[in-house]
């Protein structure tokens, strides 16, 4: 994110907004259950923002779908104890690998949300990687996809 991890640069805010937007569009249309890959950043800001939505309309759900159980072995204190606070609220967890297997339980991950899911939310800048091979993949599925630019 151009922003890095500056949550109140008023970039991030504008992107904040049109992430809520969204998402209660969707839910509007009747989606109802939410993946997040509960990383660091965007992921971790759409968790909180379909938890925030879930207050408004009860029927939301937010899955957790997590790399592996030690994906916040090495973040800091404060991040680690957001992501708990977060998957302690979320309705389920499913968890690809126990430990990190290198980036290929991200890719896993990142199939897995596509392969459970109709409609995919991303954050993309246009740069090859992750985010970019799950685009095409959710692509090459026939997903609807929402594109948001930082």
């Amino acid at each position: 994110m151009p922003w890095g991890f500056n949550e109140e640069d008023e970039r991030c805010r504008a992107m904040k907004s049109a992430l809520k937007s969204e998402i209660e569009k969707a839910i509007q249309k009747g989606y109802t259950t939410f993946l997040s890959g509960m990383a660091l950043g965007f992921d971790t800001i759409c968790a909180e923002t379909v938890l925030d939505l879930k207050k408004k309309y009860g029927n939301v759900k937010l899955i957790a779908a997590l790399p592996c159980k030690t994906q916040d072995m090495k973040w800091s204190d404060k991040d680690r104890k957001r992501y708990k606070k977060l998957l302690k609220k979320s309705d389920g967890i499913r968890c690809i690998y126990d430990e990190y297997a290198g980036e290929e339980c991200m890719i896993e991950r990142n199939r897995y949300m596509v392969n459970n899911s109709s409609l995919i939310i991303a954050l993309y800048n246009g740069i090859s990687g992750g985010t970019k091979s799950t685009i095409e993949y959710a692509m090459n599925r026939g997903l609807d996809i929402i594109l948001i630019e930082p």
